[in-house]
């Protein structure tokens, strides 16, 4: 598969999920929701890597990968799964607008990558600017969405942090072989998180949660994170990250069509702070690589 097919795959799948995460939690808890999503996904990235023909990978760099991998998905996903109980699906996919730049940060300590110039502070400023507009809207709207926010910037650090620590181990395993390692780190820490915070399985599952779950399990778990790792691998940490600069918008209008999300002129605000932040954060100013990651897109 060509790295642009995959890069559209992950944003299309990435501006569904917050939406998705939501409609899996409804009827039976967040640890349940994002528990069985998870050793759904787990099992079915097993299959579909021995169909392929690409067998698990067990040298030193393999196992090192599937854990920075594992914690990741463990870390991150349950973070947002129980932030989602707080706020409207969309603000999800906008807040990790901000991954590019703690992705940055990290790849410049860890990767030595892009120095951070001037106009790329400015433009993790204007970021930050855009999150403290969501912030106010937040807390003016019901104060228990600051719970959210916040749950939603632990797991961009985690994931943030994982890609990076990923891409530095740099091992040579295929995108499923990783995804499968990965999830077969995280099932058993959500079976336990599960076991230890609940008093059994659901009794009544809706279709609509149900369906979500599906859906998160083979594209959000499976074929989304073989994506990701697949454009990981090819490319920058930071220029992957930028994938989060596309799915907000998305999500936002899902959120507002089919969940009746509000949609206020203070969210567009700090939207556009964000995302404008992220493009200069990206180009570092300079019309000629904003031309050139608007062709790349």
């Amino acid at each position: 598969m060509s790295v642009p097919m995959a890069y559209i795959g992950v944003i299309m799948i990435w501006s569904t999920t917050p939406l998705a995460i939501l409609w899996s939690s409804q009827d039976v808890g967040f640890v349940f929701g994002v528990t069985s999503r998870m050793a759904i996904g787990a099992v079915l990235a097993l299959i579909v890597a021995a169909l392929l023909g690409n067998g698990m990978k067990w040298h030193r760099r393999a196992m090192q990968a599937y854990v920075a991998a594992g914690l990741g998905i463990y870390g991150a996903m349950l973070s947002v799964y129980w932030a989602a109980q707080f706020i409207p699906s969309g603000w999800i996919s906008l807040i990790f607008g901000l991954t590019p730049v703690v992705t940055g940060l990290m790849a410049r300590l860890w990767l030595q990558g892009e120095a951070l110039t001037p106009a790329r502070l400015a433009g993790m400023f204007l970021g930050l600017a855009g999150l403290a507009v969501i912030f106010a809207t937040g807390m003016h709207m019901d104060e228990r969405m600051v719970f959210g926010i916040g749950g939603v910037l632990l797991s961009v650090l985690i994931h943030s942090a994982s890609a990076v620590w990923v891409k530095r181990i740099n091992a040579d395993v295929p995108a499923i072989v990783l995804t499968s390692g990965g999830l077969a780190i995280a099932t058993p820490l959500f079976l336990l998180t599960w076991f230890l915070s609940s008093n059994g399985p659901p009794v009544d599952v809706s279709a609509r949660t149900a369906g979500s779950i599906a859906y998160l399990a083979l594209f959000g778990s499976v074929l989304g994170f073989a994506l990701y790792y697949y454009v990981l691998k090819k490319g920058q940490a930071t220029r992957v990250a930028m994938i989060t600069l596309i799915t907000p918008v998305t999500a936002l209008a899902l959120g507002n069509m089919f969940n009746g999300e509000p949609l206020s002129m203070e969210i567009v605000l700090g939207a556009t702070l964000i995302l404008s932040g992220l493009a200069l954060f990206e180009t570092g100013g300079h019309a000629v690589r904003l031309r050139a990651f608007f062709q790349r897109l």
